[in-house]
């Protein structure tokens, strides 16, 4: 299977390609960051992981009309460059290739269908989670399943054999026709912990501990579950709640990435999570007011950056 990774280099990607790779995929790296790329091309992508240090040799590149046409596109690239990265990746995208967003957050495989076809796009979560630490080094920090499926929520025989390809590479994956449910759920994980973890600059277990911050998160969560329900996603809010405050439990010392987002600098994913959720409450007509204050501060966080010391 040839594969094509937007993002390659980063966090998600470059963990994901080079397990691929390891598994028996022809996969290439694709990148905009020039420093990476060069450093994987040069000396291999490095990726810490329970411990260990393994460097894979994987092709990367900044230039998608080199790579030829792929089976599948796999984006990892953050949700404000979904669009330009896929426009880019289209001299790979053939007839029969699949495009599958394992982004975070919700309204990404629209933005791809708009691109590229709805027949194209695969959606999909994964538990995994991972931390640059410099051009081309990935740290691995938790492992976790993928769940994958047809933007209709269907599975087909193209998505089983992506599964098929993660698994053979140790990715621990799942075709599955509740796919939307999923997503919804890695949503509700990111709506409660994302934004009250970078507003508030705490880690996990911080905002576990904390009676106040609970609250709070409860409230965003009860929000994110209406609106799913609306939608016809069959989340509970209880089994949410308690495999979050087990997550936050276990995950002493861990930087949500939003929090490392804002301590960077960087431009948030906050759209596609709580915004999403506040868009889309509003469409079903449930209020969601916990949700558009946490955008909100967010973004003025990031409004902000240009005065901060």
């Amino acid at each position: 299977m040839r594969v094509a990774m937007l993002g390659g280099t980063g966090a998600m990607g470059g963990l994901y390609g080079a397990r691929l790779a390891e598994g028996g995929c022809d996969v290439t790296l694709v990148d905009v960051n020039h420093e990476a790329v060069e450093r994987v091309n040069g000396v291999g992508l490095r990726i810490d992981a329970a411990g260990e240090t393994t460097t894979y040799r994987v092709p990367a590149t900044t230039d998608p009309s080199t790579v030829g046409v792929v089976d599948v596109v796999i984006v990892f690239v953050k949700c404000y460059h979904t669009e330009d990265a896929v426009r880019a990746a289209a001299p790979m995208i053939g007839d029969d290739t699949v495009v599958l967003s394992l982004q975070n957050g919700w309204g990404n495989a629209t933005r791809i269908a708009e691109i590229v076809g709805a027949h194209r796009v695969a959606i999909g979560v994964s538990y995994h989670s991972a931390t640059v630490v410099g051009p081309g080094h990935v740290q691995h920090a938790g492992t976790g399943r993928t769940f994958l499926g047809e933007l209709d929520g269907g599975v087909s025989e193209r998505v089983a054999r992506i599964a098929d390809a993660l698994n053979a590479a140790g990715m621990q994956a799942e075709a599955t026709d509740e796919v939307l449910r999923q997503v919804w759920s890695k949503l509700s994980l990111n709506v409660c912990t994302l934004p009250t973890s970078a507003v508030l600059r705490f880690t996990a277990d911080q905002l576990i501990a904390d009676e106040n911050v609970r609250e709070l998160m409860r409230e965003i969560l009860a929000e994110a579950v209406a609106v799913a329900n609306a939608r016809d996603i069959p989340l509970d809010f209880d089994e949410r709640w308690d495999t979050i405050t087990d997550i936050l439990t276990r995950a002493v010392g861990g930087k949500a990435s939003m929090l490392q987002d804002v301590e960077n600098k960087r431009l948030t994913e906050i759209d596609v999570i709580n915004g999403a959720v506040a868009e889309m409450g509003a469409e079903v007509g449930i209020p969601t007011p916990y949700n558009e204050t946490m955008a909100l501060l967010v973004k003025t966080i990031e409004d902000a950056y240009d005065a901060e010391v």
